[in-house]
């Protein structure tokens, strides 16, 4: 993401992120092209954020079209009927977008994202996954992988008042600043996959309970051949087998994955808005993070329940996968 320097009318635009950031910091911003795949009202926010913040170029991809209740989420669609019906939520939210900073490039990209090829992902400098199936997080996750650049990967998902960011910057150099001095360090990140497989008796006994949780959704949603939140109580049953099953297998005690807990994210599945700008706004920091370098970024989930009020950041990377 090295290139030309800023202009005057972008140093201009964004000089009080740049006092707090620093040029070199905006330049690598301003050249960074991001892909955001699967519109919701907490990538809504995401996009929101990282067009303020100046990127380069933002490129949408859902060919969902937009209906009401995606109105009680996401900001950026009008709420007049007779805007929004027949329209795409992408091409909704890029028109919104475009508004908020005319120097960022936002355009919409249709196809189905697991069709496109190693060379679609490789335009990008971030991919920023939402409303996807477990297999297809695996599938662009392991795209990005191949690719002889570095893509930055995450996934972003809010089930009712939770939230689940995952990170895969692979190896990933930064600084920090410690006291008055600068540090130079660097992470390595497995992949979502290699995260996942984790054997669950390999975890830490005060794990986030979403963790887990997240974990047998997914499962059961590809198992009964499910669209990303397409649950509803009747199928809770059917989600407390699976657990149970899960349980069994990984040696974890089933209380670990509260059945009260499951049934809340079962029950109401659909985000609930006022957490959608909190991990929209975590998502969007670190992604500024990745993109210049600065400050030390998230590795590699952060979970968050509001009805607790707790962000929590677990390292998946440091546990023996069992291969």
């Amino acid at each position: 993401m090295d290139g030309e320097e800023l202009t005057e009318q972008e140093t201009a635009l964004y000089d009080r992120q740049i006092r707090v950031w620093g040029a070199d910091a905006q330049r690598r911003l301003s050249k960074a092209h991001i892909l955001v795949c699967g519109i919701n009202g907490t990538t809504a926010e995401f996009c929101k954020n990282i067009v303020l913040a100046g990127v380069g170029s933002l490129t949408l991809v859902d060919d969902r079209v937009a209906t009401e209740e995606a109105l009680s989420a996401n900001f950026l669609i009008p709420c007049d009927e007779s805007v929004y019906g027949g329209k795409t939520l992408t091409e909704l939210c890029r028109d919104s977008l475009k508004d908020f900073n005319p120097m960022v490039r936002v355009s919409v990209e249709k196809g189905d994202l697991s069709n496109f090829g190693g060379e679609f992902y490789s335009n990008f400098d971030v991919v920023v996954i939402s409303c996807c199936s477990l297999s297809t997080k695996k599938l662009i996750n392991e795209k990005c992988r191949k690719l002889s650049k570095r893509v930055a990967f995450y996934t972003v998902d809010c089930r009712d008042s939770c939230g689940e960011i995952f990170v895969d910057l692979q190896l990933h150099k930064y600084s920090k600043q410690k006291l008055e001095e600068t540090i130079e360090c660097e992470h390595n990140y497995p992949s979502f996959e290699e995260s996942i497989s984790v054997p669950w008796k390999a975890l830490p006994r005060k794990m986030s309970k979403l963790y887990f949780a997240m974990r047998v959704i997914e499962r059961f949603e590809e198992a009964e051949q499910r669209k990303p939140g397409e649950v509803s109580i009747a199928d809770l049953p059917g989600v407390l087998k699976l657990k149970k099953e899960f349980c069994e297998s990984q040696s974890l005690k089933e209380s670990h994955i509260p059945d009260a807990f499951l049934e809340r994210l079962v029950t109401d599945p659909r985000e609930f808005p006022p957490v959608c700008p909190i991990i929209g706004g975590i998502l969007g920091q670190e992604v500024i993070k990745a993109i210049s370098g600065k400050g030390e970024p998230l590795k590699n989930f952060f979970f968050f329940d509001a009805m607790d009020g707790k962000g929590i950041i677990e390292d998946l990377s440091n546990f023996n996968t069992g291969s």
